[in-house]
């Protein structure tokens, strides 16, 4: 009896877990969408004022971490929930600045 209890269990487990990935699915295309309209956004202040905008570059770093990690989430590769029942990532250290000059291959 415990064996068939627990086999319905786990298939709970499943279903709820398809239904986060469904959700974070959604998300993903969301975050998809604003992360190429900020990088569009990020190029015109570029062409603008020769260099970058940084709270805007910090943002977009950000929501590439947490696009990574609900990638990670719903091809089963990890297990914990992402953003907003987790915390919201933090950057990634750069280790070095973006340029814009010839060398730059």
């Amino acid at each position: 009896m415990d064996q068939v209890k627990n086999f319905f269990v786990s298939r709970k487990d499943i279903a709820v877990r398809l239904l986060y990935t469904v959700f974070f699915f959604i998300v993903f295309e969301f975050l998809k969408t604003l992360q190429i309209f900020l990088s569009c956004v990020q190029f015109i202040w570029a062409l603008a004022t020769r260099k970058h905008l940084e709270p805007l570059r910090n943002f977009t770093d950000r929501l590439a971490v947490l696009s990574y990690r609900i990638l990670r989430y719903i091809s089963l590769n990890e297990n914990r929930r992402p953003f907003p029942f987790t915390e919201f990532p933090e950057a990634m250290d750069r280790a070095e600045s973006v340029r814009f000059d010839e060398k730059n291959g």
